[in-house]
């Protein structure tokens, strides 16, 4: 089944995972099985509102052609998911593809168990079918540390063994991560908290506002450094950030840096996927409109890859497969003004200050990036397309000199790439009498290719 919006919808993705109708919020479990990307994700499948969570699953030979398939996970009747099958992972236990995940009842208080979810078939690539456990490996949080808040299990592999990272916050308004030993994923022992809001670079890059941290995502990096990935919770999803370090063989997380994971208003609970050789993002883009009549919402994210700079900071660019979705040839490749596709992917070299348009609205204002190589910072202006908090532009820096910008373009998710540096994902929904023109200040350097559905081949 085709990933494809409808052609009535301008504002529905047509290149990024989401079902074909209703409700998504954050990605679950990307997992590689048999030569096939899987992704799951929070899904709705009666409404394009948030209730009634099960897991969507989508799948991928090549990360650029998604394929839907039918619910991994719905909620059971009288069992500890029956309010919700919520965030969470998927991991090969002795060859047996297995989702980890929160599970909520129809008591919960915010406080959810850990429940798995075995594939019934390990031999079906497709992973169509799942058998849940009737009892979750872990009824709630441990005792003495007044956690209010518990969800959101990510387990990863250090030394050899098996452990989990689960998402709290605490009744005097501490977030953190708790760490548990789960080498064996049927019988899961607390180990202590691995970070919280009190550690100094936690607090330096986060500050105070966070009661809660969602969705921890651990993974190493090429040169040896850990990142730990959390979306900061103050109520409601704020943002998300990242910290780099080091996770000594005890298990302790000793953070260096830190930073937001994206600078955009529509980007969080980023779902992990490590590869041998690189590990792989995606994020949930939410709806920043009212949902008015449109029969779905949310949206992922194109895949990003994910590293570490030498100097701590977060290495972060599109997946190369995404090249697959390029037209055979490019619609642009110097400046000047240049009406753009709907759906298009778009580089841009500055070694001087450099706008680039690509909207103008019909009273004149124009959604605008503005590189300054000497200031060292990119400035995105989306005034003419307001919204309920303040618009002020997304002022993003960087290390001063030649500056490259990748803008990812599909329906209304804006992903932009600042070098390999920075991101910011906004969702900004064209108007009929809107004008999707390109216009880039002459000196700079511009290729831009139209998206086309990949073939299989």
């Amino acid at each position: 089944m085709s990933l494809a919006a409808p052609p009535h919808d301008p504002h529905a993705p047509r290149f990024r995972v989401r079902p074909p109708a209703n409700w998504m919020n954050d990605p679950n479990g990307p997992f590689r099985w048999r030569g096939r990307h899987h992704l799951f994700y929070q899904h709705n499948p009666d409404a394009p509102v948030h209730a009634n969570v099960h897991w969507g699953h989508a799948s991928s030979a090549d990360l650029a052609h998604w394929e839907h398939h039918p619910v991994a996970l719905t909620p059971t009747p009288g069992g500890p998911d029956e309010a919700g099958c919520w965030s969470g992972c998927t991991v090969d236990d002795g060859g047996v593809p297995t989702a980890v995940y929160t599970g909520v009842d129809r008591h919960h208080t915010g406080l959810g168990t850990i429940c798995l979810a075995r594939a019934a078939d390990p031999d079906d690539p497709a992973l169509t079918e799942w058998t849940p456990l009737p009892a979750p490996v872990v009824t709630g949080p441990p005792e003495g540390l007044d956690v209010v808040m518990f969800r959101d299990p990510f387990v990863f592999r250090h030394d050899g063994r098996r452990w989990a990272l689960v998402g709290a916050g605490h009744a005097d308004g501490t977030p953190s991560v708790l760490l548990y030993d789960c080498d064996d994923l049927t019988d899961w022992r607390f180990a202590g908290v691995l970070l919280d809001g009190h550690d100094p670079a936690a607090r330096a890059t986060f500050g105070s506002r966070a009661t809660g941290w969602e969705c921890p995502q651990l993974y190493a990096a090429r040169d040896g450094a850990w990142v730990l990935v959390v979306s900061l919770w103050d109520g409601h999803p704020w943002t998300t950030g990242y910290l780099t370090g080091r996770l000594d063989t005890d298990l302790r997380f000793t953070a260096r840096t830190g930073g937001l994971l994206d600078h955009g208003r529509d980007f969080y609970a980023p779902a992990v996927l490590q590869e041998p050789d690189r590990a792989l993002m995606w994020g949930w883009s939410w709806e920043a409109r009212e949902q008015g009549g449109a029969d779905w919402a949310g949206v992922l994210t194109a895949p990003r890859v994910v590293d570490v700079h030498p100097d701590g900071a977060l290495r972060v660019s599109p997946a190369p497969e995404l090249h697959r979705l390029r037209a055979a040839e490019p619609f642009v490749t110097t400046p000047g003004r240049t009406a753009l596709p709907a759906a298009y992917d778009l580089t841009v070299g500055a070694r001087a200050r450099t706008t680039v348009s690509l909207l103008t609205s019909a009273t004149g204002d124009g959604l605008t990036v503005v590189l300054d190589p000497e200031a060292g910072t990119v400035t995105l202006n989306r005034d003419g397309w307001p919204r309920e908090e303040a618009a002020a532009p997304v002022v993003v820096p960087v290390p001063p000199g030649e500056l490259t910008l990748r803008v990812l373009v599909d329906g209304s998710l804006y992903e932009l790439f600042v070098g390999d540096r920075a991101t910011v994902t906004e969702r900004v929904y064209e108007r009929a009498d809107d004008i999707r023109e390109l216009s880039v200040t002459p000196g700079a350097s511009v290729t831009g290719w139209e998206l086309v559905p990949p073939t299989n081949g």
